[in-house]
């Protein structure tokens, strides 16, 4: 009889523990993210981050196809297309990613219209993986632009 009430306590001490264990890895991993915000955004007082990196996936917020001097690309999709990648390439880039890890892309068009246009470009950006990929019409984008584009990829070791 003794025996079994030692097992018992002995079980339940070992389920505090491992209960306390998992809950401490759980709150490590919510502090892994990393919040990532250009001298462009911080200055601008933009409500978001460039991108969020978590768990080895880097999370872009939509980029429109702004100049170095912020203005859109001018020529209509195609030039802002091009932009917006070229945009969210320097970003993956720069925190230890690229086109080849980019495994999720939406794209959100003035005019689905210009579907055909847009692709042209964006099939240029990923010559080898292809992403999976959402599109669709939106009423309006921020600035007036013609096309928005996010994406997610993986970040290399």
């Amino acid at each position: 009889m003794k025996t079994t009430k030692t097992n018992q306590i002995l079980l339940v001490l070992a389920l505090l523990i491992t209960s306390c264990i998992n809950k401490s890895e759980v709150s490590d991993s919510t502090q892994s993210a990393k919040y990532i915000v250009s001298e462009s955004t911080e200055s601008r007082g933009l409500p978001f981050s460039d991108a969020v990196i978590y768990d080895n996936i880097i999370y872009l917020s939509g980029k429109i196809g702004t100049t170095n001097e912020n203005k859109l690309a001018e020529g209509g999709i195609g030039p802002e297309t091009k932009q917006a990648l070229t945009r969210i390439k320097e970003t993956l880039e720069a925190n230890g990613s690229s086109m080849d890890n980019v495994i999720k892309c939406t794209c959100m068009l003035a005019d689905m219209g210009e579907w055909a246009a847009m692709n042209e470009i964006y099939t240029t950006f990923f010559p080898k993986n292809k992403p999976a990929r959402s599109a669709f019409g939106a009423s309006g984008l921020a600035r007036g632009a013609r096309v928005e584009i996010e994406c997610m990829a993986y970040v290399n070791d």
